[in-house]
């Protein structure tokens, strides 16, 4: 049984929010999504127990737990302290496959099994339908390193009966998953390894010194490069997850996408959101930044602008949705220019329906052209505001999108339907409970 409980995968769902009613208050940030599920693997690497404070309760975590206990983890949970212990690896097949679609962490388990067994078997990946998030990026890497990867039935069927190897790697884009997927196979093999064009997001670094303090040698040099010296064992760590700068964002954009809201974010980290607060500002958004905390409120009208996501520390490819939103709301014409993911406007079709006026093209409409030119995938955003959202019912596509949808909502004039909300339950932990203490009128129902 999930150390979880059964509260936070439940299928069907559903929001009910009546929107525009005028949010105030105060909202803490829980611990990051995309940081603690990469703990949870990277304990993996150790047979001691490590220790996790500011644990976020959120789907996600709850996925990657259950597929690190088929492996043979020993979890316990204790509020927002996660407890976990592998001093045996079981089972070198990542399972169950009714959980692993969902989730795009097997393919990091990979260094932790190849390390401590010669041999894994990992299913083919799930999450988000928002590009085809290639993994051959993942598997050239480990293949450099000594790993043979081959596939069957569903299955990447891996193995390194010599054990993995120090090798020099350029990653052709600076990929999240990849640099994870590195850093995790590099700490316990032989010899040095020296990444290149790595990515570099607060998240990567702080897996970097959370590793360090289980005794691992890294370091991250200039012009995105990290060299890892290979140990030949991890200990176990106390390590606080660090707060969650996607729901830093979510929160901001809500403030500012209506006049009258202020709200103020406790525990947003001012260093993980320069490049976000510069584009809030420069929409007309406005922020003050206090001890423990941003607040967050829109004194004026919004002016349109153009965007384009980028790797850290470019503007974040999670913050467009959330962002969009108040784009919806701005005086003229603004324009979103993906360039992490090919596929990541589908959303867009929900916001019309809910009253917005956005176009998808799918030519660069950045300022230079980006990988995805000529390629056909709709990737830039023409938005035309403000405009006057209302309350619909919509399906959530994923879990941005969601965040997205539900900002909508609640500046919306009505009543609005969310179904399948447990996509925003991957990533928010019991959202409706923090919104409606801002004064949100959202209730969750089956």
């Amino acid at each position: 049984m999930s150390v979880f409980g059964c509260w936070f995968i439940i299928y069907g769902m559903k929001f009910i929010v009546n929107g525009g009613g005028k949010l105030n208050g105060e909202i803490t940030i829980k611990g990051s999504k995309n940081a603690a599920t990469k703990m949870i693997v990277a304990s993996l690497l150790t047979d001691e127990e490590c220790v996790f404070e500011n644990f976020p309760r959120i789907g996600d975590a709850e996925i990657t737990s259950e597929l690190c206990q088929a492996i043979g983890a020993e979890i316990a949970l204790n509020g927002s302290t996660l407890s976990i212990k592998t001093p045996k690896i079981k089972n070198y097949r990542v399972v169950p496959l009714d959980l692993s679609k969902n989730n795009r962490i097997p393919i990091l388990t990979l260094g932790p099994l190849l390390s401590r067994m010669g041999k894994a078997e990992i299913p083919f990946l799930g999450g988000d339908q928002i590009g085809y998030r290639p993994v051959d990026i993942h598997l050239e890497a480990l293949k450099l390193m000594g790993a043979k990867i081959e596939t069957a039935d569903g299955f990447f069927v891996a193995s390194a009966t010599d054990g993995l190897k120090g090798a020099k790697i350029n990653l052709r884009y600076p990929s999240v998953g990849a640099t994870e997927n590195v850093i995790l196979a590099a700490v316990l093999a032989k010899g040095r390894t020296i990444v290149k064009n790595a990515a570099i997001e607060p998240e990567i670094t702080d897996l970097i010194k959370m590793l360090q303090d289980m005794g691992a040698i890294i370091g991250l040099g200039a012009d995105r490069t990290i060299y890892i010296n290979g140990v030949k064992k991890l200990r176990g760590t106390k390590y606080r997850v660090l707060p969650d700068r996607n729901e830093a964002v979510s929160f901001a954009c809500l403030a500012v996408a209506a006049k009258g809201n202020k709200i103020k974010v406790k525990g947003a980290v001012h260093d993980h959101l320069i490049t976000f607060l510069n584009e809030l500002r420069r929409v007309g958004g406005d922020y003050r930044i206090e001890s423990d905390g941003i607040v967050f409120w829109r004194p004026d009208s919004l002016s349109a602008i153009e965007i384009e996501t980028d790797t850290h520390p470019g503007f974040m490819t999670d913050w467009q949705q959330p962002f969009t939103i108040l784009l919806t709301q701005a005086n003229g014409v603004s324009i979103i220019h993906e360039t992490v993911y090919e596929n990541r406007f589908d959303y867009i079709k929900d916001l019309n329906f809910m009253g917005a006026n956005i176009k998808v093209f799918s030519k660069c409409l950045g300022e230079l052209p980006c990988r995805f030119n000529g390629e056909g995938y709709p990737h830039s955003a023409v938005i035309s505001g403000p405009a006057p959202l209302y309350g619909k019912r919509v399906k959530v596509p994923d879990l941005r999108a969601g965040i997205a949808h539900l900002i909508a909502a609640l500046i919306a004039q009505g009543e609005s339907v969310l179904e399948g909300v447990e996509q925003i339950d991957r990533g928010y932990e019991k959202i409706d409970e923090r919104l409606q203490s801002l004064g949100a009128d959202i209730k969750r129902i089956a």
